[in-house]
């Protein structure tokens, strides 16, 4: 296993592991002992970083990590978040509404722990930035924590620059962590320059665009009825059979290099910066060792140029995410 820095100091396997799929968001939760077999064996392939949230469940999938990784917690790192209103207690999200006041960072933090069966956060993002709560207050809510030592790096998901600037004048940040794939190359803009500049890792989720690089998904693919991509506008069946044009061209790469589209995908992400992390999610261990295979492919510059020339022809349709969730993001 390779290994990259996130930030300064924070040492993680160049691929890391997305737990969500595991308990919520792409149909029902998967069979938790299987899970924890993956999770486990995820880690005995050399994947170091396993990233989770309070959200998702909720609770489920951190306690679903806390169980995994406990007989090897020293040996791993743990990302999870903070901000969405959540009652701590039941469970219940208050709406799709953000709460990122200090004392509520504080509650999640404790809360986590327990689940996580662990006495200290390795990486702790503000998984959407709260309006009505002021950056300076989130980060130095999190450096008191820090300082405590139940926290040890502070992330932030979804953010704007401006956001990411001001927090970081707080708090060193030492990740973001936010959606990028030849399916959505929007960091490309603003986003990327600036972490470089600041010395930012950058943690792409859905780094197979949402399982739509791999080539196993088209116009009539059936979702569960719970799978969120059922709302989102990228994944209509008129969107994805536009949007297969992209995949043509991530199987193409894959034939020439005798790869699939998913490491081809993931290699590609790899290859735009060395503090790059993607953290493909999957509940199949076969898909693990898949993505895994990524790390082994090199492509050219040659490769890196003609992947660039022929997606950059392909006009993407549709919003990655439906209309309320996008105003989340950027903020």
């Amino acid at each position: 296993m390779e290994f990259r820095t996130l930030g300064s100091t924070l040492q993680v396997s160049s691929l890391g592991l997305g737990c969500m799929s595991m308990s919520a968001a792409y149909g029902p939760a998967a069979d938790k002992q299987e899970m924890i077999k993956l999770i486990r064996n995820a880690h005995e392939r050399g994947i170091t970083l396993f990233d989770t949230a309070e959200s998702y469940g909720p609770f489920l999938n951190e306690d679903l990590l806390g169980e995994a990784l406990q007989p090897i917690r020293d040996q791993v790192v743990i990302a999870t978040k903070f901000g969405f209103d959540i009652d701590l207690v039941t469970g219940e999200r208050r709406g799709a509404g953000t709460n990122s006041r200090p004392e509520h960072i504080k509650a999640v933090a404790d809360a986590s722990l327990k689940r996580l069966r662990t006495d200290r956060i390795d990486l702790f993002y503000q998984h959407r930035v709260d309006p009505a709560v002021p950056i300076e207050e989130v980060a130095g809510a999190v450096k008191d924590l820090i300082a405590q030592g139940t926290v040890k790096h502070f992330g932030l998901s979804e953010a704007s620059v401006q956001t990411i600037r001001r927090a970081h004048a707080v708090q060193t940040v030492a990740a973001v962590q936010s959606e990028y794939s030849l399916f959505w190359r929007g960091p490309e803009l603003e986003l990327l320059p600036v972490l470089e500049e600041l010395g930012i890792g950058f943690v792409p989720f859905s780094p197979l665009g949402a399982g739509f690089l791999t080539g196993q998904i088209d116009e009539h693919t059936q979702f569960d009825p719970t799978d969120f991509r059922n709302v989102v506008p990228r994944f209509s069946p008129e969107a994805r059979k536009a949007n297969m044009a992209l995949v043509d061209v991530v199987k193409a790469v894959a034939a020439r290099k005798g790869a699939t589209p998913a490491q081809v995908a993931l290699a590609w992400l790899l290859a735009q910066k060395p503090w790059i992390v993607p953290i493909p999610g999957t509940t199949k261990p076969h898909r693990l060792v898949e993505n895994l295979g990524a790390i082994d492919l090199t492509l050219t510059a040659d490769d890196l140029t003609l992947i660039n020339e022929e997606v950059s022809q392909v006009q993407v349709h549709g919003e990655r995410l439906p209309a309320a969730a996008l105003q989340m993001t950027n903020r």
